[in-house]
């Protein structure tokens, strides 16, 4: 369950790692072929953005330096709730692949959350 866990975190906290650079750094050139960015203010997707790239690192590093662990725990656990409001907006603009996406990583950062806090956890 360990090994599970930590290929998880790490492939997960690398792809929210890409999508947060995107959503800071790329913002105006990505925009232009996805709808559902017109849901929110710029700043609001660079604000999620750099909540991402925060809660990317709380995946990894927490655990691996063995310091405050329960940071990985939070970190999944925000990027879960961050999930459920992307189902909203992905809802909205019928972009059904990004949906499922978005159901899949939720349902990721759920499951390393629990199995951080009672399956495996990091002391």
């Amino acid at each position: 369950m360990n090994i599970l866990l930590w290929i998880l975190q790490i492939l997960t906290a690398l792809l929210y790692t890409a999508s947060g650079v995107m959503k800071v750094f790329m913002f105006d050139k990505i925009s232009k072929d996805v709808p559902s960015f017109g849901a929110m203010p710029r700043q609001a997707w660079a604000a999620l953005g750099v909540l991402e790239l925060i809660c990317a690192l709380g995946l990894v590093v927490p655990s691996a330096f063995r310091w405050h662990p329960m940071l990985t725990v939070l970190a999944a656990a925000v990027l879960a709730i961050e999930s459920l409001v992307f189902i909203g907006v992905h809802v909205k603009y019928r972009e059904t692949g990004t949906i499922i996406m978005v159901i899949v990583l939720g349902l990721l950062m759920a499951f390393i959350a629990y199995g951080r806090m009672f399956l495996n956890p990091i002391i």
